[in-house]
């Protein structure tokens, strides 16, 4: 597995796949050829059935901002190696092509080229399975956060710091604003309005209240175009602070603690990362807010005392009851159903986490299988189901929209 650095990245929503990952390769792309005219990019797959609704266009343009870019938009091409594929072309004042490069986006805003795709990068942990690692932590007699260390180096907790306060400073600004979310649908922002409604709820409604504003906040954050962290992507970037935040206010921890929590969080979505997919497009939402709240659930157990073994074992459930979930973005935008899918995600994480407390840590499936189950769920999943915005919620909402305009004229 990479660094965590790899999987909690700081940087602009909607999409980790498609505004973060396009950026980041648009800006090495535009590095390459400095004495290039112009450029042309291709989007295809799902990048280019929702990429309108995710800012893929406005953000590659800022890329290669002041010299322009023709963007094309082919619905119909599927590259072979993963859904969200793009082709950059640089062109000189004749239009010649100068240069040329496919890249992948695969999900938590990384990105692969021809080479590297499939391929493990900087790969600084030793143990490639989660049992693997529960094995070696057991001998040495280690916590999962030690082993983090022993892998990453000291210098891990300054990164994870600036990652805690991040998380921190969007679920802030979440929590002030007010308004509609840019976009067709026209959606309130709820999260200022759930955390007054959890003040003057009765005490055993306001820590869960309280818990919905905090995802609702950075998941709102992340739809309007905010600086959020990916856990493990943008719209799934909720998850995790939610639930964090709302144990250290009931615990009191300090953010020592925290940070530790997030740094075996990180083994479960890096995990995820290296054996399965964090990508929509590939798998589904299965492999976004599924496994955030794998990562959120993994967190709260080790916050609330678990072992590494009943932590595991709570990651395991929170991934392993969301099996299945489409990534079916309703006009293509990442908040219905993505924001709500944020608050209850964090919900089921702190009753995972519960159970597994509750548990001796000992369970039949593990989180491996889940990993290979999600995998191979998100290859048999029909392709309208993986964030093309062509089936589920996604094709049900236009059509009663459709229908309600037909009914009114």
């Amino acid at each position: 597995m990479e660094s965590l650095k790899e999987l909690y990245k700081i940087g602009m929503g909607p999409s980790s796949s498609h505004t973060m990952g396009p950026r980041k390769a648009a800006d090495a792309f535009n590095r390459a050829y400095p004495n290039a005219v112009s450029f042309k990019t291709v989007l295809y797959g799902s990048l280019a059935a929702t990429g309108k609704g995710h800012l893929t266009d406005f953000t590659i343009k800022e890329a290669f901002y002041p010299k322009p870019v023709d963007i094309e938009w082919d619905y119909t091409t599927l590259m072979p190696k993963h859904p969200n594929a793009l082709r950059f072309q640089a062109l000189d004042k004749a239009g010649h092509v100068m240069g040329e490069k496919v890249v992948y986006s695969v999900g938590g805003g990384t990105i692969r080229d021809d080479e590297t795709i499939g391929q493990q990068v900087n790969n600084i942990y030793p143990h490639h399975s989660m049992a693997e690692i529960l094995e070696y932590t057991s001998q040495k007699r280690m916590l999962l956060w030690e082993y983090v260390e022993e892998c990453e180096g000291a210098d891990i907790w300054n990164y994870l710091q600036t990652v805690w306060q991040t998380m921190q400073a969007t679920m802030k600004r979440g929590l002030e604003k007010r308004g509609v979310l840019p976009g067709s649908l026209n959606l309130e922002r709820k999260a200022r309005r759930y955390l007054y409604k959890a003040e003057n709820s009765p005490q055993y409604l306001r820590r869960m209240n309280n818990l919905f504003a905090y995802a609702l906040a950075c998941a709102e954050e992340n739809a309007s175009g905010g600086v959020v962290v990916t856990a493990p992507t943008c719209g799934s970037c909720g998850v995790v602070p939610a639930v964090c935040r709302l144990v250290q206010e009931i615990c009191e921890f300090e953010d020592n603690t925290i940070i530790r929590a997030l740094a075996t969080a990180s083994l479960f979505g890096n995990m995820a990362k290296a054996n399965a997919s964090i990508s929509g497009a590939e798998v589904g939402c299965q492999g976004e807010v599924g496994v955030a709240c794998a990562m959120a659930a993994a967190a709260t157990c080790q916050l609330e005392g678990g072992d590494n073994r009943r932590i595991a074992y709570a990651a395991e459930m929170g991934l392993e009851h969301h099996l299945g979930l489409t990534c079916d973005p309703v006009d293509g935008l990442v908040q219905i159903p993505c924001i709500e899918r944020n608050a209850l995600a964090a919900s089921r994480a702190l009753d995972c986490a519960t159970y597994a407390l509750m548990s001796d840590g000992d369970n039949r499936v593990s989180y491996d299988d889940v990993l290979a189950t999600m995998m191979q769920t998100g290859l048999d999943m029909n392709k309208d189901y993986r964030e093309t915005a062509r089936g589920g919620l996604a094709r049900f909402f236009k059509e009663k929209v459709l229908r309600i305009k037909g009914d009114n004229k």
